[in-house]
Parts: C-alpha cells; structure tokens; sequence
C-alpha cells in the first residue's frame, strides 16, 4: 500500500506517526480483510493536530496542530475515506501568508515580536481536539474557541458558530448532548473572571441559558458531566497560571494543595445553586458518563492520583501515575457523602459510551488503554461491564498503537452494546494505517474487519461517530 513516508524530528510530537501528513487524499476501493458490515452506515471520524506552520520546531506542542479530519464513510458494506484541514480563520492567514503567525502554546513568552494582523484574532481556533453533533450539525471543538461547523460527509469547513452572538465564553471540547431531550449542555473555562461560564443549548440550536460558575482560581477543566438533572463541574488540582508562567515555570501544572472537589448543579440552575462536593485528591481530564440514582449522582472518569497526561507531558517521573484508572464517585445529594472506587486495574484514558444513552444511565464505558512505557500511547481497547464489574481489552499486537474507539450503533441495534467499536490503528513495523472495525459485544474476537488505509493516518484526538440519517 502506498502511504506518505514518516518524518524524523528531535520533537516527539513530529516524529514518526505523530508527524503531519501535507496532503488531502480521498480512497475508495481499500483492501479489507475480513468483510465491512452492511448494517454499519454513517461516518466514522478522528480529529487532531496537523500542523502546516510552525514558529519554533523544538518548542512546539501538540496542542498547537491545526485541525486535520480524517473520516470513513460507510454504507452498504462499503469505505470511503477523506482527510481535510479544518479551513479556520487563523489556518487560513497562514496559508495565506505562507509563514507562521500564530506561535504557539510553548512559545507565549518569546519576545519575538507578533505577526498577528491589525483586527484579527490574538489566538489561533486550531478546532483540533473533539466533536459534537447536536442539531444535525457537527462541530469540531476547541476549547479556547469557538465551535466550528463542519459538512458532511466532504468535511467541508462551514465556519465558527457563536448561537447568533449568545455565546460569549470558549466552548469545552466536550459538550454533553442528551438524546432525550436534543439539548446541548457546554462550558468554558479562561484565566480571568469568572473563571467558568455555563450554558444550555436548546433541541432547535438555541442557546437559552448561561450562567457563571465561581472556583478560586483558574484549573484546566477540559471535561464536565451532565445527568438527567444535573451539570457537574470538576475543580481539580490541574492549575493555570499566568504568574507561574512569567517566572519560568509552566502556564499548566498539578497543583495537589489546590485539592479535588465536584460541583453539582440544576441543569437550568445559576451559580448560587452549586453544591461543591471534597473529593480525594487526582485528576480527570476524561469523563465517561453520569446519571441520577435515587438520592444519589455516579459519575464515572478516567481518573489518575497525581499529574495526568495533559499536564506531565513527556516529563513525567513516574508515568505510570500519571495514566489513569476507570474509577467512580457516588455523590449522596441527601447526606452530602460521597463513596469513591476504582472500578479497574486497566490503565485508560479517551473513555466512551453509546452515546445515545449519555447523561442517563449506562452499563457499558470502553475506553483505550495505555501502553505502559511510551507518553500518549495506546496498546489497545477496553470494554468495562457496570453490571458484572469486569473489563475485557482486546491488544492491537506488537508495535502496533491506536487512539479513541469510539461505539457505532448496528442499523435497527435494540441493545446498549449491539453495534460496533471504530478506530485507527498504526502498524509502525509496516508503516501501515488501518482502520479496525470490532463487534463491541465480543471485542476480544478481534476485528470483524481490517480496512488498510493507502495514505497514513497520524495519530490524534478524539474520535467520533455520525450514523447515516
């Protein structure tokens, strides 16, 4: 299979397959081992950064790529695949001008001076980092920015969407839709006051409510929960700071004295309304779900005991506390005490559900599983079962690595788990990408199908999925 070659770079995240890919491709008529399921139709997609400028090659930072889709559409047993820049503003002045202009994460404190033109935005909306699909609209997200819509299934760039100038803070890279009632549930987080601002999106793509969230200072709260009736917020020990930053430390760091707690709050509620719950101290930077229980909230996260992947980077002492756990809080709105566990040994992170049932209860979480030695490395994919408390992982094999799978309903599926688990997967002996297709009621089978994918597909973000209408 032809693929673009890897490219070789003292920085990790521009070497091998975390490198760039420079061109848009489309593919039909892939080589498949195993066969495409029939009753699989709509749009596999994985988002994540493509950079094209960069300022300073040994200070650049994942974070920083521009927004590259890779996609497969499905239907009637067949593939189409697609990659796209995502066309933002600041993506498209540097094409424009053929040079950076934005410098980077790394970079905020370089004295060069800015490129920035007169009137344009002061940062980048790289739209890099997740989806959402609310309103027969998807969006790639960003979470210092703006959401920006995207067409299906060309992934052609619509633009950056303010809900008619109502939306006045960033937007999470992780809105929580509720399928039950078409609402759209998002947040942002900034360095200045208030620090958090919440807000409600209507089934029709209206933003009909929004309110402050008051924390002590700034944190890097990239993930929330939503449950039937409430919004919880995560003020965990992962703090921003602009002072720190200015002496030479990190804008990003774990802080454990600024402690854990969860705010819970009406989704309809106002600031005033939040309950702050003292948890034992970590991080989350991935929730899997919540839902309301009796007198009780579960929430159910990716939780590690000290720094997380985020904030440790490639610097971490012990990486291993830095990957985290399955783990579950039981908040009692009754009693005010909340019961903690740690439902897995697996180590995992990018946790998913079936969508349809998010912010009500679920039974099944998948999730992908670290590789134990190499940073923002995947070995495999995980299935955790809430009613018989056990995981099964299905291994991609050696030097073989992956992202975010994400859950496919099968066309007319009844069950919770009936339908199928997506993702890429990089075979780095063979320099080979494929797209991995497994039944999510038997992952340990294995694919039921292998698409080897003719360009390469880096590795990225999140990961999403938009059946057929």
């Amino acid at each position: 299979m032809a693929q673009s070659e890897t490219t070789s770079s003292a920085n990790f995240f521009l070497d091998g397959n975390f490198a760039p890919v420079a061109e848009e491709r489309d593919a039909l008529d892939m080589e498949v081992r195993g066969t495409i399921p029939k009753d699989l139709a709509g749009n596999f997609l994985r988002v994540g950064p493509n950079p094209v400028h960069i300022f300073d090659e040994a200070a650049y930072h994942t974070f920083d790529g521009d927004g590259m889709i890779h996609a497969i559409e499905f239907g009637d047993g067949l593939a189409h695949y697609r990659n796209r820049f995502i066309q933002t503003d600041g993506f498209k002045l540097e094409q424009e001008r053929g040079d950076w202009i934005y410098k980077g994460m790394n970079s905020m404190m370089d004295t060069t001076p800015s490129r920035v033109p007169v009137g344009e935005p002061r940062n980048k909306n790289l739209a890099n980092t997740a989806f959402a699909y609310h309103n027969n609209t998807l969006y790639a997200t960003h979470e210092p920015s703006k959401p920006t819509a995207i067409r299906l299934p060309d992934l052609e760039t619509i633009g950056a969407v303010d809900f008619e100038g109502r939306l006045k803070h960033p937007f999470t890279a992780h809105p929580k839709i509720d399928q039950k009632t078409g609402e759209m549930m998002t947040f942002g987080y900034a360095f200045q006051t208030p620090y958090v601002r919440y807000s409600v999106i209507n089934a029709s793509g209206e933003l009909v409510h929004s309110t402050p969230i008051t924390i002590e200072k700034p944190v890097f709260m990239h993930d929330f929960a939503v449950t039937e009736k409430y919004t919880l917020f995560l003020d965990f020990p992962i703090t921003l700071d602009i002072e720190r930053l200015m002496a030479g430390g990190p804008a990003l760091d774990f802080e454990p004295e600024h402690g854990s707690r969860i705010g819970v709050m009406p989704r309809f509620g106002t600031d005033s309304d939040v309950r702050w719950f003292e948890v034992e101290t970590g991080s989350v930077v991935h929730t899997a779900n919540a839902w309301d229980e009796g007198d009780e909230i579960v929430l159910q996260a990716s939780r590690s005991k000290t720094s997380d992947i985020a904030s440790a980077g490639l610097d971490a002492e012990n990486l291993q506390d830095t990957q985290g756990h399955l783990y579950q809080w039981r908040i009692n709105l009754k009693t005010g005490a909340v019961d903690e566990q740690l439902l897995s040994e697996v180590k995992c992170d990018f946790t998913r559900i079936n969508d349809s049932y998010a912010c009500h209860k679920t039974r099944y979480v998948y999730a992908a599983v670290f590789n134990p030695t190499r940073p923002f490395t995947f070995d495999g994919v995980m299935k955790f079962d809430n009613d018989t408390e056990t995981a099964i992982t299905f291994d991609y094999g050696d030097n073989r690595f992956g992202g975010e799978a994400v859950f496919a309903p099968r066309l007319g599926a009844q069950a919770e788990d009936d339908g199928y688990l997506i993702c890429f997967v990089q075979d780095e002996r063979l320099g080979q990408s494929e797209c991995l297709i497994l039944d999510a009621q038997d992952i340990g089978a294995g694919p039921v199908a292998t698409i080897l994918v003719p360009y390469r597909v880096p590795y990225g973000f999140h990961a999403g999925w938009v059946g057929a209408a």
